[in-house]
């Protein structure tokens, strides 16, 4: 599998709680676009509208920008491919425990292109306090720990 995009953000905002695969639906172009690495998760998420779920605020860039329809919208709604119990477990999980479906990395296996979700729930100001600390505290050990 070769990852064209990753959402660093998402793990430094949420607790990612689980981890589903889902298709995303696409043109053929914006296919050739995310597989030369012209895609942004950044900001984005995973919505329901009228029983079926989208990805909302996904940025795919035109593959050739001269050759792209006049009418191409960037950051559209994108249907996101998943089976009617996964759509049905999802959505009680969203309701009960108020999470979020956040995506975590876009990725291409075999010739179809694949969106990773999260279900997470928000991290608190202290939360994210603790991992800056966390992560510069294992920087330290590791410059202090490697060889000259």
């Amino acid at each position: 599998m070769k990852e064209v995009a990753r959402n660093k953000r998402a793990y430094y905002d949420y607790n990612i709680l689980e981890q589903i695969e889902a298709g995303i639906s696409l043109t053929g172009f914006e296919v050739k676009a995310v597989k030369s690495g012209k895609i942004s998760l950044g900001g984005s998420y995973a919505k329901i509208f009228d029983g079926e779920l989208f990805l909302v605020g996904a940025d795919i860039a035109p593959y050739q920008p001269n050759n792209t329809p006049k009418d191409y919208e960037q950051d559209r709604n994108r249907k996101l491919l998943v089976t009617k119990k996964e759509l049905d477990t999802l959505i009680g999980k969203m309701r009960e425990a108020g999470l979020t479906l956040v995506p975590l990395r876009a990725y291409i296996k075999g010739r179809l292109v694949k969106v990773e979700l999260g279900l997470a729930k928000s991290k608190k100001k202290q939360d994210k306090r603790e991992a800056i600390k966390k992560r510069d505290v294992d920087r330290d050990i590791r410059r202090t720990l490697k060889p000259n």
